[in-house]
């Protein structure tokens, strides 16, 4: 039996991964940096100290990166105010917080970001504990936010089960032997998700809320 389910936010439990796109691709563009945005999709996931090198390589003039993070940061937040979760996000926070089980987020996310999207879901009194990309030194897909977010919870890896969006959160989790569920309502595919190591994949938290069950018991 599981103890808790660590859930990413991004994507996950907030619909925010084509607006990173489109606010990613805009800060781009104003730093001479034109990217397609399917590569941007498919890097949403990563945190901002690991995004630019996985699209621009890291051989490249880092001089604009600090520049280019801060426009995405400044594109992103005019959405802040208008963030709605994903369908069932909320009831499936409840849901594992009516069966005893405790409620976790690892988000690469920094703390002003993470803090709006905290508010869209409006689950705080549901939440256990939160960990974002200020929490630890290295963001997804590196399992430190994961790692943290185990021992500010007092759970084990054997204890839980990790729901994410994207392959970056799949392979933090498998990086510590969690299991982790996919759920695609962040745009990448059940068989992307499947191939990265996905134990199962849903299309949404209102999906995977029909199996909760199944899912606290370790799948």
């Amino acid at each position: 039996m599981t103890k808790g389910v660590i859930f990413d936010v991004d994507g996950t439990l907030v619909d925010t991964v084509y607006l990173h796109c489109t606010a990613w691709w805009q800060a781009l563009r104003q730093h001479g940096q034109d990217v397609e945005t399917a590569r941007i999709h498919r890097a949403i996931g990563m945190g901002s100290d690991r995004i630019l090198d996985h699209l621009l390589g890291d051989d490249r003039d880092t001089s604009d990166d600090d520049a280019i993070r801060t426009a995405h940061s400044t594109l992103f937040g005019v959405y802040w105010d208008s963030l709605r979760p994903t369908p069932g996000a909320r009831d499936l926070l409840q849901a594992v917080k009516d069966r005893e089980r405790r409620v976790v987020l690892a988000s690469s996310a920094a703390a002003p970001e993470l803090a709006a999207l905290r508010r869209a879901l409006d689950a705080d009194a549901i939440v256990d504990t939160v960990t974002g990309a200020d929490d630890a030194p290295t963001s997804k897909p590196a399992p430190d936010i994961v790692q943290v977010a185990l021992e500010r919870a007092k759970l084990q890896p054997e204890d839980v089960v990790f729901v994410g969006d994207t392959v970056w959160d799949v392979r933090a989790a498998n990086a510590l032997d969690i299991p982790c569920v996919g759920v695609t309502c962040g745009g990448i595919s059940e068989a992307e998700l499947l191939d990265a190591g996905a134990a199962g994949v849903y299309a949404n938290p209102e999906a995977l809320l029909g199996a909760l069950d199944k899912l606290l018991g370790k799948l």
